[in-house]
């Protein structure tokens, strides 16, 4: 993979005669949209010669991405060639432990992971009635032994009847008291799932440190739960989100952080580390409690920057690029992903010794990074 940052004057044309490619390709491949303006500071995806046939050098990587049931076809059948296994998102559960089915039927989706050699998993989650984690439903299945095992029996049954690979558990905002007992829950389907010769995934908070404060980080034990795991995700993204100040989502100095503290506690070839697939749009002033970003796609930020004619800034610390425009009299400031910061974590992946990625979600197609993923990596397909 090459990066081509687009600097004042360059054209698609002269751009792609530079590298000796046709300029099709350099569109069909950055999702270029028609007449085809580029913005200033816009990272540029160029493959490299021979980038798909050539395997020297690369490392082999698990690669998963979420998606929920309503995901276009076209998008999932795009996407699963670069990846070995699918979290369908999600199925829910009630205080006494009976399994809730997502909202929209799956089953088609696991039968494109049958032709694809992908493994569909099944993510748990403590989503309420109004699509908010509650840990209280976490509270009640990880004291109630018998709600505890109702949900173990009933995950096992699922993934058996549906075809299922395996089961990704994401439970959120545990609390501090009940740390202990859902190290327990998950001990006890551990054993149930891999009897059943199937696989576990967790899914665990950006952790730093052992005995970090704070309701996203206590209730997780990072040594406990990843011996019990086949693999785990770090959830490296959401610094920042929706309600909170404009900010590089997955800035590579806190994602770092997290690895670093992650690969003392659990072993590398284990965990995955979460790239997040969108960015955001904040209106400004940031006001705490009021103002609310726009999520965005990362190939919807470039065009937004095109239309306004600003020009993308890199942040060096963060490693994430940015940029700010004016629509209605309202200043925005724009935080999202491209080619640079793909790099990055890539390098993390490879620098750590990581199990691979895992993509928070894969609902938007975003052509340039499957490909760079692909020129970087090996995709290990069972």
């Amino acid at each position: 993979m090459q990066i081509h940052v687009v600097a004042e004057g360059e054209t698609v044309d002269t751009i792609a005669q530079a590298y000796g490619i046709p300029a099709e390709i350099l569109i069909l491949d950055n999702q270029l949209v028609y007449p085809y303006k580029l913005a200033v500071g816009q990272a540029l995806y160029i493959p490299g010669p021979g980038a798909q046939q050539e395997q020297a050098g690369r490392i082999l990587a698990q690669v998963s991405g979420y998606a929920y049931p309503y995901i276009s076809p076209w998008v999932l059948g795009q996407t699963l060639p670069f990846l070995t296994e699918l979290p369908i998102f999600s199925y829910g559960f009630t205080e006494n432990g009976a399994l809730v089915p997502p909202q929209a039927a799956e089953d088609w989706m696991i039968e494109m992971c049958r032709l694809q050699s992908v493994v569909p998993f099944l993510t748990l989650t403590p989503l309420d009635g109004q699509g908010q984690f509650n840990n209280a439903l976490i509270t009640a299945v990880v004291w109630d032994t018998a709600a505890g095992e109702r949900l173990i029996l009933g995950l096992i049954e699922t993934m058996q009847e549906k075809g299922y690979g395996g089961v990704d558990i994401d439970f959120e905002y545990i609390r501090r008291e009940d740390r202990d007992a859902f190290t327990g829950f998950i001990r006890q389907a551990a054993q149930a799932i891999h009897e059943a010769g199937l696989k576990l995934s967790i899914a665990l908070a950006p952790k730093t440190s052992a005995d970090q404060p704070g309701l996203l980080y206590e209730g997780k034990d990072y040594p406990a739960l990843g011996a019990l795991a086949d693999s785990v995700l770090l959830m490296t993204y959401e610094w920042g989100y929706k309600y909170g100040p404009n900010m590089a989502v997955a800035p590579i100095n806190k994602v770092e952080q997290v690895v670093r503290y992650a690969v003392t506690e659990i072993p590398a070839e284990k965990i995955r580390l979460g790239i997040p697939n969108y960015g955001y749009d904040w209106p400004l002033p940031y006001v705490p409690n009021v103002t609310v970003a726009n999520t965005i796609g990362n190939v919807e930020a470039v065009q937004i920057a095109i239309v306004h004619y600003a020009r993308i800034q890199y942040d060096e610390t963060a490693q994430s690029p940015w940029f700010r425009y004016w629509q209605d009299g309202v200043e925005h400031e724009v935080w999202f992903e491209d080619m640079r910061s793909l790099a990055a974590k890539f390098r993390l992946v490879e620098e750590y010794g990581l199990q691979g990625m895992g993509y928070w979600q894969i609902m938007r197609w975003w052509r340039a990074n499957w490909l760079a993923l692909e020129d970087t990596f090996m995709i290990q397909k069972e």
